[in-house]
């Protein structure tokens, strides 16, 4: 460690205060910009590793581990207190945000494709978006409301969605569901639980309670969840291979794509594309060309797309949908 790194933390604290928590959290932007300020706070997080010292993740951290949800110089008390605990859990973690919402977005695309289904999310995390049959939906269209709930009866997962257009919606049949992550997460560990609930920042009403929910459904009957790194593409093949031969393979990657380095990115998408697979992606327009046809200064959100055609625009998180797919020039192409 030494002076750059304890510069790094104050540019990128800085910069997170002034143009990435206003309007999200105020109390992560009062502790953003008081790292920035204190050099004794930048020395220590310039102890963590740069790729874990992400403030959003420092902070999670912080809050998992106990410290409080209180003004800055209270949280910079517990953070000089509890120093090296810090350091050594921040530096094992890393952002892994798993949001069941996006099941609301995810959903619409599942739809086009005839079941049964076989589900292989990549950055699975907990593996909570490989649930989309166990949770309940409610699809706002203007005033009339589309609900969709498991067979089972009304879940504890409840996701509300605005959606415009002829979305498709229905719930899909899955009988088998896996994931790859770096590092995966148990749902039934508490460890585990307390540090997903801790990647919402505060102030973000109702998502601690629905990743909550949502832990349980999955603790209840844990998805296959591979340790290994997505963009290998034989680590890919060997977990698709795992897939029952009589349902459809739907390889999903929803939100992840954006946080892989372009070579691993091109690397996933050569490797997905190569496999008997359905593709279903949520991503920015013109992250790749897996999605050729969106004009994204016009498209108005991520792109929903299926095997590298956009269906819809959508909130990366699923709070809205906005079906375009006879725009896009493609519907619900055979399989």
């Amino acid at each position: 460690m030494d002076g750059e790194d304890e510069a790094a933390v104050v540019e990128r604290y800085a910069r997170f205060a002034r143009d990435e928590a206003p309007g999200r959290s105020p109390l992560y932007e009062e502790w953003a910009a008081g790292v920035a300020a204190d050099p004794d706070l930048a020395r220590i997080l310039a102890r963590i590793p740069a790729s874990r010292r992400q403030p959003p993740l420092v902070f999670a951290v912080s809050r998992m581990l106990g410290a409080p949800e209180a003004p800055f110089p209270a949280w910079a008390t517990w953070v000089r207190a509890q120093a090296d605990d810090l350091v050594a859990e921040g530096s094992v973690r890393r952002l892994q945000t798993n949001e069941p919402q996006r099941c609301a977005a995810l959903l619409p695309g599942l739809a086009t494709i005839d079941g049964p289904l076989a589900l292989l999310e990549l950055g699975a995390s907990a593996g909570l978006c490989l649930f989309p049959d166990r949770y309940s939906y409610r699809y706002r269209r203007g005033a009339s409301v589309v609900g969709l709930d498991p067979a089972t009866g009304p879940s504890a997962v409840v996701l509300e969605c605005d959606v415009t257009g002829d979305a498709p919606l229905r719930m899909p049949e899955v009988v088998w569901r896996a994931g790859i992550d770096l590092a995966p997460l148990d749902a039934a560990d508490p460890d585990d639980r307390r540090f997903l609930e801790s990647l919402v920042w505060p102030g973000e009403r109702g998502r601690v309670e629905r990743i909550a929910a949502a832990l349980d459904i999955a603790a209840v009957d844990p998805p296959l969840l591979i340790a290994g790194d997505a963009s290998d593409p034989e680590v890919l093949r060997r977990t698709a291979a795992l897939a029952p031969p009589d349902a459809t393979l739907v390889v999903t990657t929803p939100g992840v794509l954006p946080h892989v380095p372009r070579a691993g990115r091109e690397r996933v998408i050569a490797a997905v594309t190569a496999l008997d697979a359905v593709w279903i992606t949520i991503d920015p327009p013109g992250l790749h060309e897996g999605v050729p046809s969106v004009d994204a200064e016009a498209w108005g959100g991520f792109a929903l797309a299926r095997d590298g055609a956009a269906l819809a625009a959508v909130d990366p998180l699923g709070s809205f949908v906005h079906w375009r797919a006879s725009r896009a020039g493609k519907t619900d192409a055979a399989h």
